[in-house]
């Protein structure tokens, strides 16, 4: 069993900014890709950002510039850095996880969510 617990989620103003950490645990044999979507209300999922292992990152164009992605492998935990922050961030920030885990086929997981809401 596999699970991702986030944190660091909030209520900001415009401008502000907001530091999310999800750490996974359980029995892993390896994670392969760790990272964050979210889910604004009446909207589809979207990625916001993620990060390989080997450290390729990818980010969604309207995070660019604003929002740093990285992973700490030894702890199995991606953090989300999140600076100037708009009121069209607010959404529900899901954290989510490749991953191969002992005795089980490779499959992503996915974090209870954290609410991120940006006042104007």
């Amino acid at each position: 069993q596999v699970q991702l617990v986030e944190s660091g989620g909030g209520l900001v103003q415009d401008g502000g900014s907001l530091r999310l950490s999800c750490a996974a645990s359980g029995s892993i044999v390896s994670i392969v890709t760790m990272g964050w979507y979210r889910q604004a209300a009446g909207k589809q999922r979207e990625l916001v950002a993620d990060i390989a292992g080997s450290g390729i990152i990818n980010y969604a164009d309207s995070v660019k510039g604003r929002f740093t992605i990285s992973r700490d492998n030894a702890k199995n935990t991606v953090y989300l850095q999140m600076n100037s922050l708009k009121p069209e961030d607010t959404a529900v920030y899901y954290c989510a996880a490749d991953v191969l885990p002992y005795g089980a086929p490779r499959k992503y997981y996915w974090g209870q969510g954290t609410q991120v809401t940006v006042s104007s």
